[in-house]
């Protein structure tokens, strides 16, 4: 039985030119063993800190991030991407070129007979009114065909703009979002049975039994602090692990 490899919050595009070849490189490792030895990759959001699409133009900065997908694309492992709170619209383009099935929100899957909840965990706080307004702005597909009209580097520009404000308004790293994603899956297991609940957002990596105590909710972690988390799920064992080159 194959692997199933899961990340989350690489943030490409925020940090400086040393710490995004770390990441880089870090990635290449990842994908040469997902290609070895993966069923599936589940991108769980913020893998770019943000992203512009165009029709005719690909922005040149995620071009080594895009080279790695493409060499993974061509083996045959399941892609998935599910957008974040920096990663607000994925477009077409990841599924046209990839074959990456880009998703948006919380969504129940099966993987090897263990029923999961997979999503980046944005916007699940149906009390925070601003938040869902932006976000529903930025993925407005009016919205997206405007900025995509613009002048390519002025587009980036907003876009990063929006990411910039995304992470004033919402930051991840906080006790709030970290105890609130862990309440609301605590809640969610008593509505519906599954086996894990996998996100990211809050950047606090964890696995913790629910209060059904067969249950887990999984935080993957994220990359912007020198270390390079990932998740396994192999044989019906999900377990938390860390790259090193």
């Amino acid at each position: 039985m194959s692997k199933s490899f899961f990340i989350s919050d690489i943030h490409l595009g925020l940090q400086d030119e040393g710490a995004e070849k770390e990441k880089i490189r870090h990635l290449e490792k990842l994908f040469t063993m997902v290609a070895s030895d993966g069923a599936a990759l589940y991108m769980v959001g913020d893998i770019l800190d943000y992203w512009m699409e165009f029709r005719h133009v690909i922005p040149r900065y995620f071009s080594s991030f895009l080279c790695l997908l493409q060499e993974l694309s061509r083996h045959d492992v399941r892609l998935y991407w599910f957008s974040g709170n920096h990663d607000f619209t994925l477009g077409r383009f990841f599924t046209d070129e990839y074959g990456v099935r880009c998703l948006y929100g919380m969504h129940e899957m099966l993987i090897d007979e263990r029923r999961f909840v997979i999503g980046h965990g944005d916007g699940l706080d149906r009390s925070d009114i601003g938040y869902r307004l932006f976000v529903a702005m930025i993925r407005n597909r009016f919205n997206q065909r405007l900025l995509s009209s613009l002048q390519p580097d002025l587009a980036i520009a907003i876009m990063r703009r929006f990411s910039r404000m995304s992470r004033d308004r919402n930051p991840g790293e906080n006790g709030y979002e970290s105890d609130f994603l862990q309440q609301y899956a605590d809640a969610l297991v008593r509505q519906k049975d599954f086996d894990y609940f996998v996100c990211g957002h809050s950047h606090a990596l964890k696995k913790k039994l629910l209060a059904n105590a067969r249950s887990h909710y999984i935080n993957l972690g994220t990359w912007i602090h020198g270390s390079y988390p990932y998740a396994i799920f192999d044989n019906g064992v999900f377990s938390l692990q860390e790259l090193s080159i």
